[in-house]
C-alpha cells in the first residue's frame, strides 16, 4: 500500500508546478527530465544523497522554529531579521539600542552570543512506520494507542540521541500513514554577525506585513560554532567556525521574471488534510477568537510600552510575535472566504465518498471521517476554555512561567520515557534557557495588565467552562478592582519574575515549590493541574485521530491518482517556482520586484515608512555599487514567486537551478495567506529579500569588506583575524 500511494503522490508531477511541499526522499522520485526542464541545472542526486544522507539540502538548516541557509564554508547562515530579533533584543539597552540601529561584528570577536539559540543540520531520515505501529497493543482504546505511538518515538529519539549534539524527532505524515525519525546535528554557539536596522528589517510594519509590493530588508546574518576538535559544543571563546561541507553561494546576478527559483527550509503546519467541518471550526471559533485575544494582549503592550523606553524593548518581542498571528488570522479569514476553500473542500470529501462506495476498496474510510465529525462537536462545547489555557504565552509571562515550573516539577517526579515530550530530559537546557531568556521580555505594568484580562476572560466563561484556579483564587464573582488588587497583590509578593528565585526554582520538586508560598507560584500550581487534564483530554483525542484519518487519507490519495503533498510538519522540504507576478483583483496587476526607488517612494520620515539616514543618504548619492538590475535600472529590493510556503518557511533560501542563493523568503502575499488550507495557482506568491539588496546593502551602506570577502563577494583573502 506504501508504495502504491508514493506513486500516487509523484505520476503527475509535471502538471503541478509550484505547488508541493517536497521531502529530499521524494525529490529524487520526481521525473528527472521534468526538474530539468522547471530550470533545475543541478542533478536530482545532488540535491540529495539517499547513502550518505545529506547533500545540498543539507545546507538549508532549522534556526529555532525559522529556517536558514548556510552561505559560506565558515558557518555563515542568513536568515530572517525577525528569525534573530531576540538575539538583538537580548543585547539592546535604552543606551545601546541594536534593535533600531542594527549591529555589525567588525570581528568574531565582536560577535554577539544568542541565549539558547540553536541550529540543526538535517543528517538523514529514516522510515519508522512499521516499529510505530507495532508498538500500539491489539484491542487498545484511544488514549492507550496515543500514550503507545508517543512512548515509541520517545524510545527512537532516545536511541537516536546517544549520538553526542544530535537533536532527533519522529514525525507524522498524512494523519498517521506514515512516521520518519529525522536526524540532525545540533549546533549550540550560535553569534549575530549582521543585523540592519530595524527600519530596514521591518520596513513598512505591520501595515505592510503580508502585502505587496514590499520593501522590506527581512534578512540577518549569523555563525555557528563548534568546539575546536569540530564537536557541537555550548558557547566559549575557544570554539571556532563551523565548517559546513554544503553552502549555497550568493547569486551576484540576482533573478529576472520567469527564472527558476526553489525554496529550501522548515515549513510548520498546513491544514489541507483536514475535513471540511474540521476548517470550518478554525474559520468560526479558532481565528476570531485569536484576533479577539491577541488583539487585546497588543492594545495592552503598546500603550504601556509608548510610556517607557525600557519597557518599549522589553515587550518588542512578544509584540512581534503577537502582531504576526493576529494579521496572519485576519489574512486567513479572508482567503477561506475569497476562495471558497471550505466548499471546495466538502464538495472534494463528497467525491471522494462516492467513490468508496462505488469501488467497495476502502470499508474504512466512510466511517472513520463520519467518526471524525461526530468527535469535533465534542471540542466545541469546551473550546472557550480551552482556548484560554492552550494560549497563555500570549498573555501575562509570570503566569506563563509559573505554570511551566508547576508543570516541570510534577513531571521531574515521573521516569523520563513517562513524562509529556516537553519535559523530559532532553529538553531541560531549552526550559533552563527560556526561563533566563524570559527576563529580557519581563515589564511590570504589562504582566498586571495582561493577567487582569487573563482573569477578565475566565471570569466571564459559562458554567461548564469554569476555570477553578481562577475560581478558587479570584472568587467566581470578582469585580475588576477586586480582580486587580488580588493581581497586584501576587506579583507583590512573587518571586518568579526575579532570574535567581526562578532559575532556582527550575530544579525544585512541587513540595518545595509549593513551601514557598508563593502567591503567583500557588496559582501556577493549581492552573498547571487543569492544564495537564486538557493535554490528556488531547491525547485521547489525537489517538482517535491516529486511528482514523489515516483510513480516510488512504481513499483520498487513492481517488486523487495525482500528486497530493503532504501536510507541512516542521520537516526539510523543497517547493519549486517561478519569479512571477499576479493579479490580487479584477484590474490590478502586481509586477514581482520592488525597487530602492519605491522604498524611498514610501518614505515618510516617519514608522513604519522611515528609511534610515545612513541608507537615504546613499540612495540619494547614488551609490548603487554593481547591484544594479540592467532591466530595472535600479537596485532590486524584494520579489515574488509562486513557490508553495507557510510558517517555518521564513528564513528559508530561495536558490536558483545552479543552487546558487538568489534570495531570502520572509512572507507570503495577502491573498496567500490561507494557502495553508489550500494551494491556488493563481495567487500562491511568496515574497523574498532580493540577494542584491542583501549585498547594496553591506556594501554599499555599511561598507562590510570583510564580511563580503568571507562570502567571496569580493576579491582578496579575509584578514588573519577573520580566518583563525
Amino acid at each position: 500500500m506504501k508504495k502504491t500511494l508514493l506513486l500516487l503522490l509523484l505520476v503527475a508531477a509535471p502538471a503541478l508546478a509550484g505547488e508541493g511541499k517536497w521531502t529530499p526522499q521524494q525529490v529524487l522520485e520526481l521525473d528527472p527530465s521534468w526538474l530539468k526542464a522547471q530550470g533545475l541545472e543541478v542533478p536530482p542526486q545532488r540535491l540529495w544523497d539517499p547513502k550518505r544522507g545529506t547533500g545540498l539540502l543539507a545546507g538549508a538548516v532549522n534556526v529555532g522554529g525559522c529556517s536558514g541557509a548556510f552561505i559560506s564554508s565558515t558557518g555563515l547562515i542568513i536568515t530572517n531579521h525577525h528569525c534573530v530579533f531576540s538575539i538583538v533584543q537580548e543585547h539592546s539597552t535604552p543606551q545601546r539600542d541594536l534593535i533600531t540601529q542594527g549591529y555589525l561584528a567588525t570581528s568574531r570577536e565582536a560577535e554577539l552570543p544568542g541565549k539558547g539559540a540553536r541550529v540543526q543540520v538535517p543528517r538523514s531520515f529514516t522510515d519508522v512506520t512499521k516499529e510505530v505501529l507495532a508498538a500500539v497493543p491489539a484491542g487498545a482504546d484511544d488514549l492507550t494507542r496515543y500514550k503507545a505511538i508517543e512512548r515509541k518515538q520517545k524510545e527512537l529519539v532516545a536511541a537516536c540521541e546517544k549520538r553526542p549534539a544530535t537533536r532527533c524527532q519522529v514525525s507524522t505524515f498524512d494523519g498517521g500513514l506514515q512516521y520518519v525519525l529525522v536526524d540532525a546535528v545540533e549546533l549550540m554557539d550560535v553569534r549575530l554577525v549582521y543585523a540592519p536596522p530595524r527600519a530596514v528589517g521591518e520596513y513598512g510594519g505591520e501595515e505592510d506585513n503580508w502585502m505587496w509590493p514590499r520593501h522590506t530588508g527581512d534578512f540577518s546574518i549569523i555563525r555557528a560554532y563548534t568546539a575546536p576538535d569540530g564537536s557541537a559544543a555550548p558557547y566559549s571563546d575557544k570554539n571556532e567556525a563551523y565548517k559546513a561541507e554544503f553552502f549555497f553561494p550568493l547569486a551576484t546576478q540576482g533573478v529576472k521574471p520567469g527564472d527558476f527559483a526553489m525554496v529550501l527550509g522548515y515549513p510548520g503546519t498546513t491544514y489541507r488534510a483536514l475535513l471540511a467541518d474540521e476548517m470550518a471550526q478554525r474559520q468560526s471559533r479558532v481565528y476570531p477568537r485569536i484576533i479577539d485575544v491577541y488583539g487585546e494582549s497588543i492594545r495592552i503592550l503598546e500603550e504601556v510600552g509608548e510610556k517607557d523606553p525600557a519597557g518599549k524593548i522589553a515587550v518588542a518581542s512578544t509584540l512581534k510575535s503577537l502582531h504576526n498571528r493576529y494579521k496572519n488570522s485576519g489574512g486567513q479569514l479572508a482567503g477561506l472566504k475569497r476562495g471558497r476553500i471550505i466548499e471546495k473542500q466538502r464538495e472534494a470529501e463528497e467525491t471522494v465518498a462516492r467513490w468508496v462506495e462505488k469501488n467497495g476498496k476502502f470499508p474504512e474510510a466512510q466511517r472513520a471521517r463520519t467518526e471524525l465529525l461526530s468527535s469535533l462537536k465534542d471540542t466545541d462545547k469546551t473550546f472557550e476554555r480551552e482556548f484560554l489555557l492552550s494560549n497563555l504565552r500570549a498573555g501575562a509571562r509570570g503566569v506563563s512561567m509559573a505554570v511551566t515550573l508547576s508543570r516541570l516539577s510534577r513531571e521531574r517526579a515521573k521516569p523520563d520515557l513517562e513524562r509529556e515530550p516537553e519535559f523530559m530530559e532532553r529538553e531541560q537546557p531549552r526550559l533552563k534557557d527560556q526561563l533566563e531568556r524570559e527576563q529580557k521580555n519581563l515589564f511590570l505594568p504589562a504582566e498586571l495588565r495582561l493577567f487582569q484580562a487573563f482573569v477578565k476572560r475566565a471570569l466571564a466563561l459559562g458554567p461548564e467552562e469554569r476555570i477553578a484556579a481562577v475560581d478558587k483564587h479570584f472568587g467566581a464573582k470578582a469585580t475588576e478592582k477586586q480582580v486587580a488588587a488580588k493581581v497586584a497583590t501576587m506579583y507583590a509578593g512573587t518571586k518568579v519574575l526575579t532570574l535567581a528565585d526562578r532559575l532556582a526554582m527550575f530544579g525544585e520538586t512541587e513540595a518545595q515549590l509549593t513551601a514557598r508560598k508563593d502567591p503567583l507560584l500557588a496559582f501556577g500550581l493549581e492552573l498547571a493541574k487543569e492544564v495537564t487534564e486538557l493535554d490528556e483530554l488531547r491525547d485521547r483525542r489525537e489517538g482517535a485521530a491516529l486511528r482514523l484519518r489515516p483510513e480516510w487519507r488512504k481513499a483520498v490519495l487513492a481517488q486523487a491518482g495525482k500528486p497530493v503533498a503532504p501536510d507541512a510538519n516542521s520537516t526539510l522540504r523543497v517547493t519549486f517556482a517561478k519569479v512571477q507576478g499576479y493579479s490580487p483583483r479584477d484590474g490590478v496587476i502586481y509586477t514581482p520586484q520592488t525597487t530602492l526607488t519605491g522604498m524611498v517612494a514610501k518614505h515618510t520620515g516617519a514608522e513604519p515608512f522611515n528609511v534610515p539616514a545612513k541608507v537615504l543618504a546613499a540612495v540619494e548619492a547614488k551609490k548603487l555599487g554593481p547591484w544594479v538590475d540592467p532591466a530595472l535600472k535600479d537596485v532590486p529590493v524584494d520579489f515574488l514567486a509562486d513557490a508553495d510556503t507557510t510558517g517555518g518557511n521564513s528564513g528559508s533560501p530561495t536558490v536558483n537551478g545552479k543552487g546558487e542563493l538568489v534570495g531570502v523568503n520572509f512572507d507570503r502575499v495577502w491573498e496567500n495567506v490561507a494557502n495553508d488550507f489550500g494551494y491556488n495557482p493563481d495567487v500562491a506568491r511568496n515574497v523574498n529579500v532580493d540577494v542584491r539588496y542583501v549585498l547594496w546593502m553591506l556594501d554599499q551602506v555599511e561598507d562590510a569588506d570583510a564580511l563580503l570577502r568571507e562570502l567571496g563577494v569580493r576579491k582578496g583573502p579575509a584578514t588573519v583575524k577573520e580566518a583563525r
